[in-house]
């Protein structure tokens, strides 16, 4: 009787991770019409939530080259060198959290799409690794160019507002081939919380804060996506 339970419980879990594989390996070629994080927001929508959304999908090579920059200085500048997980960032956002400063993560970029396309939102270890576990197969799947115009595609730069095509539009009149980098600077300081932070009015938190990002961005100087 063990031995069978057993025998099953391993052929159920080599099927979830088989269609966990032909999920993710089905991103190289199909651009996700819906995500989990999307259609939580519609079940249950915050106060601000819109009735309608703002969604286009955009392809990276139309994306103005500073708004990957952007997010790569303000989100996870460890993009091109890590396999999904920093475990560097991990623990320097556990070692300032311990010091009692403002509450820090280490989710990757690579991980926030993960969390953004198929998990919930929750702050359990449960959570943490079937995400780390997506983040994973993301990296094993796709080039970073792909996860990173996937990432800029379906997150929330504000109350309904998914994606870079849409929130350049919203904020700034402007597609998002057409953003400056000090534009793209500020639609990547909306993304840790675009429901607390705004542009319009923009506080002087912000302000630093896109300054921050701006020289980041010139630290780091571009991406050579191409050669990942």
């Amino acid at each position: 009787m063990i031995k069978r339970f057993l025998l099953y419980l391993l052929k159920g879990f080599l099927l979830l991770a088989l269609f966990a594989e032909l999920m993710v390996l089905a991103l190289r070629w199909i651009d996700p019409p819906i995500w989990s994080w999307r259609i939580h927001r519609a079940w249950f929508p915050p106060v601000s939530y819109p009735e309608q959304i703002q969604h286009q999908w955009i392809p990276l090579a139309n994306i103005n080259k500073s708004m990957p920059l952007a997010v790569v200085a303000a989100e996870d500048q460890r993009f091109l060198s890590h396999y999904g997980v920093d475990f560097l960032a991990i623990w320097k956002a556990y070692k300032s959290n311990q010091q009692g400063g403002r509450l820090r993560g280490g989710s990757t970029i690579t991980q926030q799409t993960a969390k953004n396309l198929w998990l919930w939102p929750s702050q359990s270890y449960w959570r943490k690794a079937v995400e780390a576990g997506f983040a994973g197969l993301l990296e094993l799947n796709l080039p970073k160019s792909r996860i990173i115009e996937i990432y800029l595609n379906i997150a929330e730069f504000g109350p309904g507002i998914y994606g870079v095509e849409a929130a350049s539009q919203h904020y700034f009149a402007l597609s998002s081939s057409q953003l400056s980098a000090h534009q793209a600077a500020s639609l990547a300081a909306l993304l840790p919380s675009p429901y607390r932070y705004s542009l319009n009015p923009n506080s002087a938190f912000m302000s630093q804060r896109i300054s921050w990002i701006r020289q980041q961005m010139r630290q780091l100087g571009s991406l050579e996506l191409s050669r990942h």
